[in-house]
């Protein structure tokens, strides 16, 4: 079936969600996470997703935003770091968060080949309008989708069902990219061909689905197409 929209995941399959932990680490004063922030970061990830699934199964939804400052918080607890401005700097860090290098490029390409292109995320509306502006790659989106317009977070069917309504597609003419083994497997479930962007070289996911690819970046999806 041809392919006629490209959809991504935001975090960690087009922004580096480590970006804020390392970039405080190299500013002037940060010579307390010069070793702790690779393990902050990570916690700080691991909580994050975590809590999105936990409130998607209790049915206690609330916005991205309130979920990244909940893990923030228990991840600094867990590095022993109590330093409030060092919390204030790290949210401000994640509005900014560093597209991975071969974005621009990628996205481009995808454009001059025609492709629909847009983001489904778990971010809000403003977090992800500020990390776009911040990485200046929203002239080659058309579209970025949010799960606040269902209330529930991915991977809840009723989050992937916002693709084919916006892009007026059926799910088989999408390929969905994600660097999460169980958003990949969500989206297959779902009925997309799906790119699992496998940057840490994992084991697949054992779930009730698998991806149709695995790469290790972006920079081969040109030609995958």
């Amino acid at each position: 079936m041809t392919t006629k929209a490209c959809i991504f995941d935001a975090y960690g399959t087009l922004f580096d969600v480590t970006a804020a932990a390392r970039t405080a680490a190299e500013e002037p004063g940060g010579a307390r996470l010069a070793e702790a922030w690779p393990a902050l970061a990570r916690d700080w990830r691991a909580k994050q997703l975590s809590y999105t699934w936990l409130r998607a199964v209790a049915g206690r939804h609330c916005d991205f935003w309130q979920v990244t400052q909940d893990a923030l918080d228990w991840a600094l607890e867990a590095a022993g770091i109590d330093d409030p401005e060092l919390r204030e700097r790290l949210l401000a860090l994640y509005w900014e968060l560093d597209a991975y290098p071969e974005v621009p490029a990628m996205l481009a390409g995808l454009k001059r080949r025609g492709l629909a292109t847009g983001i489904l995320s778990n971010g809000s509306p403003e977090m992800l309008e500020g990390a776009i502006g911040s990485a200046q790659i929203g002239e080659w989106l058309d579209a970025v989708l949010s799960v606040e317009a269902v209330g529930v977070f991915k991977p809840h069917a009723s989050v992937y069902e916002l693709v084919p309504a916006r892009f007026g597609c059926a799910p088989g003419e999408v390929l969905f990219v994600s660097s999460n083994g169980w958003d990949a497997a969500g989206a297959a479930d779902f009925g997309f061909r799906t790119l699992w962007v496998n940057r840490t070289g994992e084991p697949v996911d054992r779930l009730y689905a698998r991806p149709d690819y695995v790469a290790p970046d972006l920079t081969g999806l040109d030609a995958l197409l």
